[in-house]
């Protein structure tokens, strides 16, 4: 049973990190939206053009269907129930959605993103992190390829 209980916490830990991930997606989702309402170029807020508003959007649509999946997996978890697909897909989908929120951040930003005074740049590094640790998402994709759709193991 010794080995069964370090696969549940496992999937604690990916949950906590999918929740992590959210919060991340969650503050670079605000900070550029708040920036393209506020910086105006040639007499309009950037965020009223689609190139900048839809990455925003489409992160934020990201962040919050990963948000379902990782409520779901830790509903399971607080049950007591085969949660491993689901804390492995809510892991795997909000660091991805974190991931794509910071870029549309950082792409928002410009050039101001890299400066210190804006923490996206701090923080764009932290996200990136939670991409290949504690778990990387390739090992994520081999879990649902093997023990969800039934494939032979990859590795």
């Amino acid at each position: 049973m010794g080995f069964r209980y370090i696969i549940d916490g496992w999937n604690a830990e990916r949950i906590l990190v999918a929740a992590e991930a959210i919060g991340d997606g969650r503050w670079f989702v605000e900070r550029a939206a708040k920036y393209a309402s506020e910086r105006n170029v040639f007499g309009r807020a950037i965020g009223a053009n689609q190139g900048v508003q839809f990455p925003i959007a489409k992160a934020y649509a990201n962040i919050e269907a990963a948000d379902l999946v990782r409520f779901q997996a830790a509903t399971k978890f607080d049950r007591k129930e085969k949660c491993g697909a689901e804390a492995n897909l809510a892991k795997y989908l909000a660091s991805e959605a974190a991931w794509e929120a910071a870029n549309a951040c950082l792409t928002t930003h410009g050039g101001y993103g890299f400066a210190a005074e804006y923490d996206v740049e701090r923080k764009f590094r932290e996200t990136r992190l939670l991409t290949v640790a504690p778990v990387s998402n390739n090992l994520v994709l081999a879990y649902l390829g093997q023990h969800v759709l039934g494939m032979p193991k990859s590795y």
